[in-house]
């Protein structure tokens, strides 16, 4: 029986999941988009991911959760570790490179850079304000022009002749962009520009004064742009290294705390594959204990609090809910 350990990255566009085994090797793999329904793809993901490994012996003995949703994700799966994007990215790619020093992460919503030396984060920034550069501007902009986003990047190598496209926000980029179509520009001149100014925007934001050193790893979703990569290469004058589970490096690295965990502590609070069958509720309130009056949404299951959001203080997340017991065992067979 081959044991094994899931990590989960739940983001506003898309989540991961990977399985990894004792040697931190990827047994299987899964990317989803989340919809706006985090619980839903959750149990979706975990479906699927079964169907991946099955005729295997497998024993998944923990799990770990990273991304904009990861505490809600950490609740409803029993997670064994909730981390931030920048732990599980930067853990990530240490594991594959050692001498890592700089690691772009460009994902859906949101972009960041980190910084690392000797294995150790020093510096990192992230934009979570601004869509110019993330993947949902740039699946719009494919969808506008009717180009698949598959081939979007590679359209851009093609190009001939510079083009300056307004990249410091994403409606004048695009206004910009349908200017040079008017104007006469080829589309792949165009694309190419777009991918110059979209590199310019988050060296000029998310990389100011940082010092970017190589080895540089570019990973998230947008690292499938062969564009981008182009263009952040020009810009740096060194090359960029695109790891093979490039789309997936957060939840490898949620995968790998999670062994650690287990290992420290000798049991895991994983749910198992149960997860998939159970029924979730949401509700909510306003918090009128000061001007912020946040929303506050409750999500239980067979009427038991699991999880709450929403504070911007962090006072309802941090009260506590009923958690499962934990499991004094070193694995939960789940196949």
């Amino acid at each position: 029986m081959e044991k094994a350990f899931l990590g989960v990255d739940v983001g506003s566009v898309s989540t991961n999941m990977v399985l990894l085994n004792n040697d931190n090797e990827i047994m299987a793999d899964l990317y989803l988009r989340t919809q706006g329904q985090p619980i839903k793809i959750i149990q979706q993901g975990l479906r699927e991911m079964e169907q991946k490994i099955r005729g295997i012996q497998v024993e998944i003995c923990g799990a770990g959760t990273t991304g904009s949703a990861r505490t809600l994700t950490g609740v409803i799966l029993g997670a064994d570790t909730v981390k931030n994007e920048i732990t599980c990215h930067a853990l990530a790619a240490i594991h594959i490179m050692p001498d890592v020093k700089t690691v772009i992460e460009i994902g859906g919503q949101d972009s960041k850079i980190i910084i690392l030396r000797d294995g150790i984060v020093i510096d990192f920034a992230m934009n979570t304000v601004c869509a110019a550069g993330t993947g949902s501007f740039l699946d719009h902009q494919a969808a506008r022009l009717n180009i698949p986003i598959e081939k979007f990047g590679n359209l851009a190598l093609k190009s001939k002749n510079f083009v300056r496209i307004a990249g410091r926000c994403s409606v004048f980029a695009e206004s910009d962009m349908v200017h040079k179509q008017q104007m006469g520009y080829t589309i792949d001149d165009i694309i190419a520009g777009l991918c110059d100014a979209l590199v310019r925007n988050y060296l000029n934001n998310v990389g100011k004064g940082k010092e970017i050193l190589s080895p540089v790893f570019f990973q998230g979703g947008v690292a499938a742009n062969a564009g981008i990569k182009a263009a952040i290469e020009k810009a740096l004058d060194m090359p960029v290294i695109v790891p093979s589970h490039y789309g997936v490096m957060g939840a490898i690295g949620a995968a790998i705390l999670a062994k650690s965990a287990v290992r420290s502590r000798g049991f895991s609070n994983f749910r198992g594959l149960s997860v998939c069958d159970l029924q979730y509720n949401a509700s909510s309130f306003e918090c009128n204990d000061c001007p912020n009056c946040c929303e506050i949404v409750h999500i239980s299951s067979e009427g038991r609090i699991l999880a709450r959001s929403g504070s911007r203080c962090g006072k309802w997340e941090n009260l506590e809910t009923e958690n499962p017991e934990a499991v004094n065992s070193e694995c939960l067979p789940v196949l």
